[in-house]
């Protein structure tokens, strides 16, 4: 986690800050259905790079919110899981799947 000092006084700054951003709430919706291997959520997460992917879930391990499993085998298997910190994020993300089909019925 990151240090004290840069710890936003707003919580909803700090929630932000940790998934404010479009692939990093995507990446979580995929792995609230369990652990998932790299190119799984490569192929999920349509429109992401290798490089955005990468770098993302490495914040995201830093920030304690996912887990980085590596296999000792060739080739390379990498596994990616919601750490409890992470998961305590899916009524956020089940608040946003509500509001997005309330408004998406507006208009059809």
């Amino acid at each position: 986690m990151e240090a004290k000092k840069n710890i936003p006084d707003c919580p909803v700054e700090m929630t932000l800050k940790l998934i404010g951003d479009k692939w990093k709430v995507l990446i979580i919706r995929d792995l609230l259905t369990g652990t998932k291997r790299f190119n799984e959520l490569k192929r999920s997460v349509t429109g992401i790079t290798q490089k955005v992917l990468t770098s993302h879930l490495r914040d995201m391990e830093a920030a304690g919110l996912v887990d980085r499993k590596v296999y000792p085998e060739v080739p390379p298997k990498v596994e990616y899981t919601l750490t409890e910190t992470g998961y305590s994020l899916k009524p956020i993300l089940d608040s946003m799947v509500l509001w997005g089909t309330n408004y998406k019925n507006k208009f059809q």
